[in-house]
């Protein structure tokens, strides 16, 4: 995909920053293409379902640039590349919710502060099959940590992982589609499409779909590129552009159409679950395609060795998705919430830079300096993981104590009750 995110120069950087003239636009432009094929889609199958061919469409470029880390950690099997590895694909989990979840919020709250009283923006009400989609994130999240347990990643991580993700979506066809009463609060594109012949209008939507992927897929690699130029011009660090730039950038086109949602209170539920379904999309799928490009680059099956500090990336990444399980399991998400995500995730990547920048390679001692890093990387990401285990236990004394149960699976249950 790139050649050698960590190893682009500054030359190269420069030549690629002008692509962003057009790379932008288009990125942009090919998001809103599928997001109003997807918003069209959820009053012919469910909601949930839409959203999940939409969340596999815009990851495809997250997954090309995961795809080639991995095929270079193959080739050169040392700590460090599978270090890189690690990190893009936690990097990206942790971005969804850490900065994906506030920004809806704020992005909601920001287009309906006149229009709404303040205490009816404190909350984003969820729809009750979202309940679904909060399971699907709660299992690939369980099973990150069943990875970190046994400290390597397999192709039967792969299988098991695809038949996880297959189950996840045979669930979601079971789900009705949305009341067709709701068409006439759409946007001028989604309604019109909705109002054509069945035939026209089925085939619009798919051309949404397919216009829209196809142009996703053709200006990622080089919207990737001038983004990347433009942020080593800035002087970004080496860290933040893989673990964070990379993936921020490779979800741009999720963030478009969530964005695109966001503005709308009604529609603020389903941006919020467009995310939830691209996390589960990178915790399965994404997951699972890593031990096979690995082991082809390879040249045989072998396992995905992680040290300490690889696990303690997944188990950061793996708790914070379960405590985003907790915070929407009683199908809300409110401000509070938002801002303490935010916080967590903006003050790790703090801590993150100033322990980089407190080591500095002395003469001599090169083969030290690693290790240093790698004992003060482990003690920021397992004080996090800390902190979100006692969030949790937090959320859960408050259900108990409240005695009402849990929200979510009532939901669940509803949700099965009403299946086609």
């Amino acid at each position: 995909m790139l050649k050698g995110i960590e190893n682009i120069t500054s030359e190269s950087a420069r030549s690629s920053a002008l692509q962003a003239i057009w790379t932008f636009p288009s990125i942009v432009m090919a998001a809103l293409v599928i997001a109003w094929g997807a918003e069209s889609a959820q009053f012919l199958v469910s909601q949930a379902f839409a959203l999940t061919l939409l969340a596999f469409i815009q990851t495809l470029p997250e997954f090309a640039v995961e795809g080639f880390i991995a095929w270079n950690a193959g080739k050169f099997p040392t700590p460090a590349n599978i270090g890189l590895m690690t990190a893009n694909f936690t990097g990206a989990l942790r971005l969804l919710v850490g900065l994906g979840w506030p920004l809806i919020f704020t992005t909601t709250v920001i287009f309906n502060l006149r229009r709404q009283k303040r205490i009816s923006l404190a909350t984003i009400n969820l729809e009750g099959e979202h309940a679904v989609e909060l399971l699907g994130l709660l299992v690939g999240s369980i099973y990150a940590f069943i990875i970190v347990i046994k400290g390597t990643l397999t192709l039967i991580d792969t299988v098991i992982l695809l038949i996880l993700y297959g189950c996840y979506i045979a669930v979601l066809i079971k789900l009705p589609p949305q009341n067709e009463e709701a068409i006439a609060d759409l946007e001028f594109v989604p309604r019109y499409i909705l109002t054509r012949p069945p035939w026209y209008r089925n085939i619009l939507i798919w051309g949404c779909f397919i216009v829209g992927g196809v142009g996703i897929l053709l200006v990622a690699e080089p919207f990737l590129e001038s983004a990347l130029g433009l942020s080593i011009i800035l002087g970004v660090p080496a860290f933040m552009l893989i673990q964070w730039l990379a993936p921020f950038l490779s979800e741009f086109p999720e963030k478009i159409s969530a964005f695109y949602w966001a503005k709308s209170i009604v529609k603020a539920p389903m941006a919020l679950m467009n995310m939830v379904s691209s996390g589960i999309a990178e915790l399965t799928l994404l997951i699972s395609i890593i031990p096979i490009v690995y082991c082809i680059s390879l040249g045989r099956i072998e396992a995905i060795p992680f040290d300490w500090a690889h696990r303690a990336e997944i188990m950061l990444t793996a708790t914070q998705g379960i405590l985003g399980v907790v915070l929407l399991s009683n199908m809300n998400f409110k401000w509070y919430e938002a801002g303490g995500l935010f916080t967590l995730w903006i003050s790790q990547i703090f801590f993150q830079y100033e322990a980089s920048q407190i080591i500095l390679p002395a003469q001599g001692a090169q083969d030290i300096v690693p290790m240093i890093w790698n004992k003060l990387h482990i003690q920021v990401l397992t004080r996090y993981t800390i902190v979100y285990w006692c969030w949790i236990v937090v959320e859960f004394t408050f259900i108990l104590l409240n005695n009402r149960g849990i929200p979510a699976i009532g939901e669940l249950k509803k949700a099965w009750a009403t299946r086609r």
